[in-house]
């Protein structure tokens, strides 16, 4: 099935994200680091809503919900984690609910982002790398933040067997 390289590589950005915010502190999720900058609060918010905004109803409608306020998901407001982490999760699921289900055959269709026409496989790569762009941002925000205490999340430099 061609979902899978997509079911796996959203995966793997989810969970680099996750592991990257449970080395945030709460104090910090809601942390401005310059103007105009993003909180990891409204990363993950933006993340989220987008997610659940293109993939409700992904195939039969476009991906720019009426009801979504992508300008809202970037206001400065204090959220709790568990706040926070609910739309990640709402947007999260409404993904991997449609790519469980897509078809071999839906990906010879198109879908609509915002109006324009995109192919499935052109909407996923769009919505890959959008979500790759924001996870790299919340990794880069969560480890200035801990600097001293953060545990890599790749391969670390100078494993202990090579110092």
């Amino acid at each position: 099935m061609q979902n899978e390289a997509f079911i796996h590589a959203f995966r793997q950005y989810r969970a680099l994200a996750e592991r990257a915010l449970e080395q945030a502190a709460d104090a910090d999720l809601n942390r401005i680091p310059y103007p105009e900058g993003n909180s990891l609060g409204m990363l993950v918010r933006h993340m989220g809503g987008n997610l659940k905004s293109r993939f409700t109803d992904f195939l039969t409608s476009d991906g720019e919900k009426p009801w979504r306020r992508r300008d809202a998901e970037f206001e400065e407001r204090a959220y709790t984690r568990e706040e926070m982490m609910t739309g990640w999760a709402d947007g999260w699921s409404a993904l991997e609910s449609t790519l469980a289900r897509l078809t071999d055959a839906d990906f010879e269709r198109d879908v609509r982002i915002r109006g324009e026409a995109l192919s499935v496989r052109a909407a996923l790569l769009r919505a890959l790398a959008h979500q790759a762009y924001h996870v790299g941002q919340i990794v880069l925000l969560a480890r200035s933040f801990n600097p001293e205490g953060w545990q890599t999340l790749s391969m670390a430099r100078n494993p202990p067997a090579e110092r």
